[in-house]
């Protein structure tokens, strides 16, 4: 037994389980690598005020979420807590944007950090697969990104899944919703840490999941009644576009996400098998934070979908993935001469594209099939003294039980034949 564990609120991800997290990722990004959209990496850490700045320091992410530190050089920095705040940052450095081919189009995945209270659904450490579309106002790309997630989720074999979808308006008419908001909430009993976050952002107490807050908001206004003519129109064009593409969604006039970057389209994926924590990932339009971290007017959307709580999902409808073998042939050697002769074959046959794998240790027949049955191989090569005296290995079905001499030389062949 180890001495050391995984810190609290965190997971390792091992076999055979860890093959579901790569079939999610790639699930989530192949609607995205045909659409345009290029890969992008950013470090795990980024300057701190990259996300006061941006996720905002009213939200919780910022105020009681974020891993922040200072290095022994006085660099104050965070483990990311989020992942479009560092595209963007990554995409303004690079000078993408002056490329002259608007939207710049970026997918992503990997891990982020926030300290929050661990339980099911919700960790310290989590993974996300991402996209964003810098550089373009268009409802068409809004509605590329809502369909294209709707996609992955569908060909992973999900269908408990909703969409909830709201516009959060434009610095033209939120400011005049912002005002009635705040005065709605300075008449209600909230303690005062509520009444201090509603003055700087009163949007993030809507998003407040506790209950006696909630049952004081039934009768708030709603954003959608202050919409200017240019947010109304841009958002039921949203709608008609992702209608049209036979995208089921559902209107939540009181959806405005965690995050203060967001305006006009704002949307939610959520799946009520798994309780409390329902989002599966969201996403939105974020107009301004190109400016806010010092960069020039790029209005961008984009979403991030988590790839454990989607895992989690799939288990909540018992969709079980159609993952294949992680090895189709296994070599099994009896003899000095035999291991040398099939690990040759085992290292041609991985030349040649087939998934093979050689069992090590010297072990004798029985554990050495033993293995052979466990890596769940469809075959099974086997060769002793007298199989190499006549030139022959033996083929074996691990299906079946079928076994055939092949001759050394035409393995590979033979291989790629019963595995066609």
């Amino acid at each position: 037994m180890s001495t050391f564990k995984a810190p609290k609120g965190t997971y390792d991800l091992i076999p055979p389980y860890s093959a579901k997290y790569l079939a999610v990722r790639d699930a989530i990004s192949g609607p995205l690598r045909k659409s345009g959209y290029g890969y992008v990496e950013t470090p795990g850490f980024e300057d701190v005020n990259l996300f006061a700045r941006g996720v905002g320091e009213s939200t919780d992410i910022v105020t009681k979420e974020m891993y922040a530190f200072e290095t022994k050089g006085g660099d104050k920095l965070a483990l990311r807590p989020e992942g479009t705040a560092s595209v963007l940052r990554a995409a303004l450095e690079a000078n993408l944007h002056k490329q002259g081919n608007l939207p710049v189009k970026l997918w992503y995945s990997g891990s982020y950090y926030r300290y929050e209270r661990p339980q099911k659904g919700r960790y310290r450490h989590f993974s996300q697969v991402g996209a964003e579309a810098i550089g373009a106002e268009d409802p068409a790309l809004d509605a590329e990104l809502i369909i294209l997630a709707d996609e992955a989720y569908r060909s992973l074999g999900l269908r408990n899944f909703r969409i909830l979808l709201n516009s959060l308006g434009d610095k033209e008419c939120r400011p005049v919703y912002r005002e009635a908001l705040q005065t709605f909430l300075r008449g209600l009993d909230l303690d005062e840490e509520t009444l201090r976050r509603a003055e700087i952002n009163p949007l993030r107490v809507l998003d407040d999941k506790r209950a006696d807050v909630q049952k004081q908001l039934v009768d708030a206004p709603l954003l959608r009644d202050y919409l200017c003519d240019a947010c109304k129109a841009y958002h039921e064009e949203v709608r008609a576009l992702i209608t049209a593409a036979g995208v089921v969604f559902e209107d939540d006039p009181k959806l405005v996400r965690g995050l203060d970057y967001y305006t006009r389209t704002t949307f939610e994926f959520v799946h009520d098998g798994l309780g409390s924590q329902s989002a599966v990932g969201g996403g939105g339009r974020y107009d301004g934070l190109s400016e806010m971290i010092g960069g020039p007017a790029l209005p961008s959307v984009g979403w991030a979908l988590g790839v454990d709580r989607t895992v989690l999902a799939l288990e909540a409808e018992g969709v079980e993935l159609d993952i294949p073998a992680a090895t189709s042939v296994f070599a099994v050697a009896i003899g000095e001469e035999a291991r040398r002769l099939l690990f040759g074959k085992v290292t041609e046959l991985r030349r040649a594209g087939v998934a093979a794998d050689f069992s090590f240790g010297g072990k004798g027949l029985k554990g050495a099939m033993k293995d052979a049955n466990r890596s769940g191989a469809r075959l099974a090569v086997v060769a002793g003294e007298r199989d190499l005296a006549e030139g022959v290995v033996q083929l074996k079905d691990m299906e079946s039980g079928e076994q055939q001499a092949v001759a050394v030389d035409g393995l590979v062949d033979a291989v790629r034949a019963k595995l066609a």
